[in-house]
């Protein structure tokens, strides 16, 4: 094991200095951790709505160990709220994942604030190395991950290229993402001291080089880490039950909550129709949005397929 965990190790940080990042979103978890610790000279961003996230003490604990330049901005629920009309133009999304993007949009601002011209970001970690839950049930984990080979996206590129800052994902390397596909099912998943861990090789690969709190930490959510999830119940105060069963029956969309159906008002204002499939592509069950006949899950309104 020591081999693969040298061959995760080098791939890794060949990447990362390949990407030649000068920013790094720095949420403290285990994926943006394993970047800084791999690029000292990186300068780190957080964000988190005041006072509510937890990033902010994973990311200062590890700066103290690294001494990586650390800039953390924490923004009020007003300024958050306000900033949800703008999210969903850009991204031309009313996927419930919104609060996420929403962290990372004001990371991605905060970076530009400091001159970064180009961010390094953990995305690819938890779909190569199974770091979602749901994926440790997977009765053929091997095959869903390779199905997921050149179909990841992610909103921190859209976000990114509207903010004019380049988005740089050492994860999604090709060596990373070969060297992933190889590695077995029982190596990515894995008990340790009784508890189930996703991204379990990759968790031993550091272990050593970071502490074990980042090391052991159970995955959070960005919308968790920042604190962008206390606008979930904020949102659905706003629409009564009467309302919400009142649209449901209006309009032609699988609304999973109050909160779904906010988002998808406000993405009829500021980006309009959803667009109907185009030659060759699918209907969503979710909003009818064409997409593309293998994908499982829908961009424009976050819905998966096949449920």
């Amino acid at each position: 094991m020591q081999v693969l965990i040298d061959e995760i190790r080098n791939k890794l940080k060949c990447a990362v200095d390949e990407s030649r990042a000068e920013g790094l979103l720095l949420s403290g978890g285990l994926d943006s951790s394993i970047l800084a610790s791999l690029a000292p000279d990186v300068s780190g961003f957080t964000v988190t709505l005041e006072p509510y996230g937890e990033d902010g003490e994973y990311a200062k604990i590890l700066t103290r160990i690294l001494q990586v330049k650390y800039y953390h901005r924490m923004i009020g629920i007003d300024e958050a709220f306000h900033s949800i009309p703008t999210v969903i133009g850009i991204l031309k999304s009313f996927d419930p994942a919104i609060p996420n993007d929403i962290a990372a949009y004001f990371g991605l601002k905060l970076a530009k604030e400091k001159g970064a011209k180009n961010v390094m970001t953990g995305d690819g970690s938890d779909e190569l190395f199974a770091g979602y839950s749901f994926m440790f049930d997977l009765p053929n984990l091997e095959s869903y991950i390779r199905g997921l080979k050149g179909k990841m996206r992610f909103s921190s590129n859209i976000l990114g290229q509207k903010l004019g800052v380049e988005i740089r994902q050492p994860y999604l390397s090709h060596e990373m993402i070969e060297l992933a596909l190889k590695i077995p099912k029982h190596l990515k998943i894995r008990a340790e001291e009784g508890k189930t861990w996703g991204k379990w090789i990759l968790r031993k690969a550091f272990e050593g080089v970071l502490p074990p709190k980042i090391i052991w930490q159970d995955k959070r959510p960005l919308e968790y880490g920042s604190g962008t999830r206390r606008l979930r119940r904020i949102i659905s105060e706003k629409i009564s039950d009467e309302e919400f069963e009142e649209k449901r029956r209006a309009y032609p969309v699988r609304f999973m909550s109050k909160e779904h159906l906010f988002y998808f008002q406000i993405y009829r204002k500021v980006v309009g129709e959803i667009p109907a499939p185009k030659a060759g592509q699918a209907a969503c069950g979710g909003c009818g949005a064409g997409i593309e006949k293998e994908a499982n899950h829908c961009r424009i309104c976050g819905g998966i397929q096949n449920e």
